[in-house]
């Protein structure tokens, strides 16, 4: 295959392989030979989105007790061996996808891939430690309501995607937590974290053909069917959301883009010059120019189907509906403004620096690789620097204004008073 040439650097497209393992994952490895570690995750195909409301967080919970203990090793040697091992283990539970993963050394790649197949297909799911864990994630789900900006955006998530199981915290609630079982937690694991919804990521010094062979002969249980996700609907208007804090907390949100958007280096380049770095426009206007905030920035949420393109930002309460004004101010005339040659080349040189560093982490690697759950085929981030060379003026002006054009939501949360005053504002 051709091989890109980027900034002096070559990366082969042969570098990224994939295998369907018979009645079994698709196993797919990115090769890293300098590399001393390798990554390895493992990615279902599920996340909070595909929960009904009564089993709302069992996603989740079940990135918890999968760590419990095995039918092979009981929750205390299953820790000693994965500190053994002696790099990272952790998991993720997203709104479309749930990961398993850890880094170890490279001669120690299949003891590691033995761990995390033996915690997903042999897990035990003690009754003891489900009731213990459960009150751990109670915690979770209290320091997240303790924690102002987090809980705004659970709140503004689930107004902007009213109904839908997109804007459900993955966390869940107190209720639906409480009437989850051992039984309930067994049912979900082995409907739903089987082939074919299972992708065996790994990046590193690994052979892929090495990879193959110690997940063939292995047996495979096999998922139950579920129903396509519904499409979710967004929302706009105004949230307010009293409560008695120190600062204010800003989230608005406009339409993004989906994971497979065409547009997406063209949506990553208007990101960058809104709010993706010390010189963006939101930046330098809300905090250097007016110092109306000390932190303010946009990003963009993505799903399958659907997406957002957001901004947050916290201020001091008096200062609330100046710091409105001022984001306001600031949407407007990057909406109507012609993109300028430096700004661009600045934002689209800021990306390509950032895709490249990612090259050298194993775990980075190894987590784009869940990009195949989207596309025919994963690229590899040569693809990308490259496509984002190409972005031009024209078309970051095309892209920004008719996503800017449409209602945001705007959430606010602070005291009482301010809200007042910024509900006055906004209406005005």
């Amino acid at each position: 295959m051709p091989a890109s040439v980027f900034f002096g650097v070559r990366m082969s497209e042969a570098s990224i392989v994939e295998t369907q393992i018979e009645q079994g994952p698709l196993a797919i490895s990115h090769a890293m030979p300098e590399a001393q570690c390798v990554a390895l995750g493992i990615f279902i195909n599920v996340g909070s989105r595909d929960e009904a409301e009564s089993e709302a967080g069992i996603a989740h919970a079940l990135e918890h007790m999968l760590f419990k203990g095995t039918e092979n090793h009981n929750v205390r040697a299953l820790s000693e061996i994965l500190d053994t091992l002696g790099g990272s283990a952790n998991a993720f539970t997203g709104r479309e996808r749930t990961c398993f993963y850890l880094c170890t050394l490279h001669e120690d790649w299949r003891q590691g891939l033995d761990v995390l197949l033996d915690m997903l297909l042999r897990a035990t799911l003690p009754e003891d430690e489900w009731q213990r864990e459960r009150g751990v994630i109670y915690s979770e789900i209290g320091m997240v309501e303790d924690t102002p900006d987090e809980w705004a955006l659970d709140q503004h998530l689930q107004a902007l995607f009213p109904g839908s199981s997109v804007g459900r915290p993955t966390l869940g609630s107190r209720d639906s937590l409480a009437g989850i079982t051992r039984a309930r937690l067994r049912g979900y694991l082995e409907s739903h974290y089987r082939p074919p919804r299972l992708l065996l990521a790994a990046a590193g010094r690994i052979v892929h053909e090495e990879l193959v062979d110690a997940l063939s002969g292995r047996v495979w249980p096999q998922a139950v069917a579920i129903p396509d996700r519904p499409a979710c609907e967004r929302a706009a208007g105004l949230q307010l959301l009293p409560r008695d804090i120190e600062q204010a907390y800003i989230t608005l949100s406009f339409p993004g883009l989906s994971l497979t958007d065409r547009d997406r280096q063209i949506a990553w380049a208007a990101n960058q010059m809104l709010g993706g770095g010390l010189s963006s426009r939101l930046f330098r206007t809300v905090r250097e120019e007016r110092g109306l905030a000390y932190s303010v920035d946009s990003s963009l949420f993505s799903l399958s189907d659907n997406g957002m393109w957001t901004i947050s930002c916290a201020t001091d309460p008096a200062k609330l509906s100046a710091c409105i004004q001022a984001i306001e101010q600031t949407l407007g005339e990057f909406s109507a403004c012609k993109t300028e040659a430096g700004e661009l080349d600045r934002a689209l040189r800021q990306l390509q620096v950032q895709m490249r560093m990612s090259m050298d982490s194993v775990e980075s690697q190894m987590l784009r690789l869940a990009a195949r759950f989207d596309e025919q085929a994963v690229k590899p981030v040569s693809h990308w620097v490259d496509e984002v060379g190409k972005v031009e003026a024209g078309q970051v002006d095309g892209w920004k204004a008719e996503r800017l054009a449409a209602a945001p939501l705007w959430s606010i949360c602070g005291p009482a008073a301010a809200l007042k005053k910024a509900e006055r504002y906004l209406h005005h």
